[in-house]
């Protein structure tokens, strides 16, 4: 969704001006300036975030929740809502999903340390974070498996551009050039950013080519190359990039825009991220939005996971795991040896049962590091994610002991790597953090490291002095408690404590008079029920507690930084090991998932063949083994982009419901799982590398943008025998179906030739024209395939087998019947179908055919039984008195 305003506008158009305000709404209103004129301001007042005036209205109806006044300003009540800060996060997560930016405007100090300044000063806050759906950290505001990517799009005046991205949770940054407006929509289809930012010129074509990101436009100036190269340079304190790469101009304002930005966010803070890699052309194989659509990799067409590929393959045990896998399926690599080492990596768990099951039981425990590394270098982490990286490098370290008794040594380059990554023996500063942090922390820590708590005992000498004075000190209350009830006499004397009186003592009302007699207490507050008192020994006692308590907690705090710190100075190293964890796990999973579906290692070269021998559609086949079904029907199909061995393109024919589609789809997905590293659901496979993969399977509208199906189908046509190449594969279905007949028919052949003369790339084209199929005789790298299906005991039977040659029929009358038409319909289009099929003319056929008249006659009533009986009847021979009988029992009868 759009946002038309500028984030670094300091517009106050919606708000008064502080003039004649009061303190805190003068500081609200300072504040609510510097904040993004686009982002609702959360004000921190206590326990409670606070929204004011407009920022008010439109969070409470966001949120449904009540809509106050707090007091007046100029003369008109403001408007007021909050939330409380301990529920904080689940409303912020529901304002970032309905497309809002969130100011966070933080107490800075104590509330006592205010009042040191005068009774009516006002506490120090400030803008201390801009949360947007492309900045988040916290992980219940994340989804675990899925990346969470920030993209910028820089179009220079020479007419270059580029996109840069980053994902704040793990830190990653990398820029691509993009050659044309269709290589940029297919990138950011297979990044899928969250949010997208671009100058404001380019907000519609961003929310055109990006339509699930949240578009965020920003100034044209913050979109300059030299800036942006100055503010790379002074991030990463280098004096050239090119140690980084050689980046383009559009590539380096992209990144030098979104770093600013994200800067940004984090209120001035450094933005944390690796230093920027360029990614180079043809890198890794360009899948075009409708054909990612419809093959469901990573969603459905419904918007879910279940049901696509990535639900179908993934076996991973940790987040960052099947993060690693989605990215590797989303963009398939073009590099061989990569898809090798990928390929060799799983091969070895596979040859290796028990390597494999020891390394995923280790990871189950392993957690997510780099997202912990995170939030740490950005201080929003706490205890918990201190615990969680030890613990994680830890088992990195078993797990390296654990494949060390199961026959490393025939490990592969890219797994010894990655134990590398994860050895703490070669880095002792980093095992002696590791350990100090399991050492330090308690055994189960909070969340948050102001509640305090996390730090064991025996870490800090005086941490321990000072909590044995605090719990010393409460040991005493209870003894005073003891005492004070001796004293009196009433044994119902209890010493409380609240944040208004301290510490006091309570009694009932009842003996609430005998102690207003005794000089010893001090009366504080009378209730219905009860009566509150302090003495002299509880307001010193309260004072040791409360210094006793401050020390604890700022010594607490004091060693949790030393341990973040010490973290950040290790952030290099801990990236690295948090990266090779998700590398086995990738690899291990590849290989859990080679073992449940049978499927084999493909050969991926530089070929243009396309060789699958009993291949098998990875969705399909999981589902129907869950529905406890019939194994799924594998298939083969041969291509040779050289036209030589094999045809360059398939027609593909035969009825509805046979699987023309699920063929189709089968192959493209073979091809992306080949390419992305990954074994794939065939008996045998051998892949010439596909740089561009193209698919038209498929109706669909594109109502947005004032599409009918047929437009949309055809501007897809048309972006693929534009574009496709001799390393593409194409699958097209059924093209030209949404126009008249020789229309539909022209087109789709006319899509055959350009495709077999001019793209010159592996195709497979399905059709119910069966015309086209008389093609492969005029074209030398075509043939025909089908699917079979046969008729036994009049029902129509679907083998769902491909044969070579083309189908005799489509049996489209016999599947509507199928479907459920009326009898009456399905025998009326039988005989206009065969009518058809017997003239040489269809044209003649139809105008000879006259409307309705051969439709059945509608059946004739049973008689009823008072007819019948009628029937029986011999009139001549009733008398008067028979005849008022037979009245009487007609008229039963009805």
């Amino acid at each position: 969704m759009t946002r038309p305003a500028d984030p670094d506008s300091l517009s106050q158009r919606a708000f008064p001006t502080p003039e004649g305000a009061t303190p805190m709404m003068a500081q609200f209103l300072d504040l609510r300036a510097e904040a993004p004129s686009d982002a609702l301001l959360f004000y921190r007042m206590g326990d409670f975030y606070e929204l004011f005036f407009d920022d008010a209205v439109r969070a409470a109806q966001a949120l449904d929740i009540a809509l106050t006044k707090r007091g007046e300003h100029q003369g008109e009540p403001v408007p007021m809502c909050g939330v409380p800060v301990h529920h904080a996060q689940s409303y912020l997560s529901r304002l970032i999903k309905a497309g809002f930016k969130v100011a966070v405007g933080e107490q800075m100090e104590d509330p006592t340390e205010a009042k040191k300044r005068g009774a009516k000063s006002v506490v120090r806050r400030a803008v201390t974070r801009i949360v947007t759906p492309g900045t988040l950290t916290e992980d219940d505001l994340l989804e675990a498996r899925r990346a969470n990517r920030i993209a910028a799009l820089a179009r220079l005046a020479d007419g270059t551009r580029a996109l840069a991205w980053a994902d704040v949770t793990d830190g990653s940054f990398a820029a691509a050039a993009l050659d044309s407006e269709a290589a940029l929509e297919a990138e950011l289809a297979a990044l899928n950013p969250s949010e997208l930012l671009c100058a404001d010129e380019d907000a519609r074509l961003a929310a055109e080519l990006a339509p699930g990101a949240a578009i965020t436009p920003r100034a044209r100036a913050k979109f300059d190359a030299s800036a942006g190269e100055r503010r790379l340079k002074q991030r990463f304190e280098v004096h050239s990039l090119d140690a980084f790469g050689a980046f383009s101009r559009a590539e380096i304002a992209a990144l030098g825009a979104l770093l600013d930005y994200l800067e940004l966010s984090q209120a001035g803070a450094p933005a944390r991220l690796t230093p920027p890699r360029s990614e180079q052309a043809g890198a890794v194989m360009v899948i075009d939005p409708a054909a990612r659509a419809s093959l469901e990799i990573e969603r459905t067409l419904q918007g879910a996971r279940a049901g696509s590929l990535i639900e179908a393959v993934d076996r991973t045990v940790t987040a960052p795991g099947a993060r690693l896998l989605a990215e590797r399926l989303a963009r398939p690599s073009m590099d061989i040896g990569q898809i090798n080492a990928r390929l060799d990596a799983a091969a070895f768990f596979l040859d290796n049962r028990a390597a494999r099951l020891s390394v995923r039981e280790r990871l189950k425990a392993a957690g997510d590091p780099a997202r912990c590394l995170t939030r740490l270098l950005l201080g929003r982490g706490g205890p918990r994610d201190l615990a969680q990286l030890a613990r994680a490098l830890k088992e990195g370290e078993r797990l390296i002991a654990g494949l060390g008794q199961t026959g490393l040594a025939s490990a592969p380059p890219a797994l010894t790597s990655a134990l590398d990554a994860l050895s703490l023996a070669a880095r002792p500063e980093l095992a002696a953090l590791i350990a100090d942090i399991a050492r330090a922390l308690s055994d189960e820590p909070p969340l948050l490291a102001r509640d305090g708590g996390f730090i064991a005992p025996g870490w800090d000498p005086a941490l321990d002095e000072a909590r044995s004075l605090r719990d010393q000190s409460r040991r005493v209350v209870a003894g005073l408690q003891k005492t004070y009830a001796d004293q009196t006499g009433v044994a119902g004397l209890k010493v409380k404590h609240n944040n208004v009186l301290g510490y006091f003592i309570e009694v009932t009302a009842r003996h609430g008079d005998a102690l207003m007699g005794d000089n010893a207490f001090i009366h504080r507050q009378t209730m219905a029920n009860a009566v509150r008192f302090s003495t002299p020994e509880l307001g010193e006692l309260e004072a040791k507690i409360a210094q006793a308590g401050e020390r604890a907690l700022a010594l607490e705090l004091e060693a949790f930084e030393d341990l973040r710190t010490r973290v950040e100075d290790q952030a290099p190293a801990i990236r690295a090991a948090a990266a090779a964890l998700a590398e086995l796990d990738a690899a291990a999973a590849n290989a859990e998932w080679a073992a449940d579906a049978g499927a084999v290692r493909p050969v991926v070269d530089d070929s243009l063949v396309f060789e699958i021998e009993g291949g098998r559609h990875p969705v399909v086949e999981a589902a129907l083994k869950r529905g406890g079904e019939a194994r799924f029907t594998p298939n083969a199909l041969s291509l040779d982009g050289a036209g030589q061995a094999q045809a360059r393109l398939m027609l593909v024919t035969g009825p509805n419901m046979a699987g023309k589609s699920t063929y189709l789809r089968q192959n493209a997905l073979i091809a992306v799982m080949a390419q992305a590293g990954l074994y794939v659901p065939a008996a045998r496979a051998r892949i010439g590398l596909v740089d561009r993969l193209f698919s038209r399977v498929g109706a669909a509208d594109d109502l947005s943008r004032g599409r009918s199906t047929f437009m949309a189908e055809m501007i897809e046509t048309a972006a693929i025998l534009n574009q496709a190449g001799p390393r593409a594969l194409v699958i097209l279905d059924e093209i030209g179906r949404g126009t008249a007949t020789f229309d539909g028919l022209s087109i789709a052949w006319a899509a055959v030739e350009h495709l077999h003369e001019v793209n010159r790339c592996r195709a497979l084209f399905a059709t119910h024209y069966h015309e086209l199929t008389r093609l492969v005789d005029a074209l030398d790298a075509a043939a025909n395939a089908s699917l079979r299906a046969k008729e036994w005991k009049g029902e129509l039977v679907f083998l769902h087998e491909v044969q070579p040659g083309p189908a005799d029929r489509s049996y489209g009358v016999e599947v509507a019947r199928r479907a459920g038409l009326p009898p009456a319909a399905v025998a009326r289009a039988r005989e206009i179908l065969d009518r058809l099929e017997s003239d040489g003319a269809p044209a003649a056929a139809l105008a000879d055919l006259p409307l309705f008249s051969a439709a059945p006659p509608a059946p004739a009533p049973k008689p009823s039984a008072a007819e019948d009986r009628l029937k029986s009847i011999d009139p001549d021979g009733l008398s008067p008195k028979d005849a008022l009988e037979l009245i009487y029992v007609l008229k039963g009868m009805v």
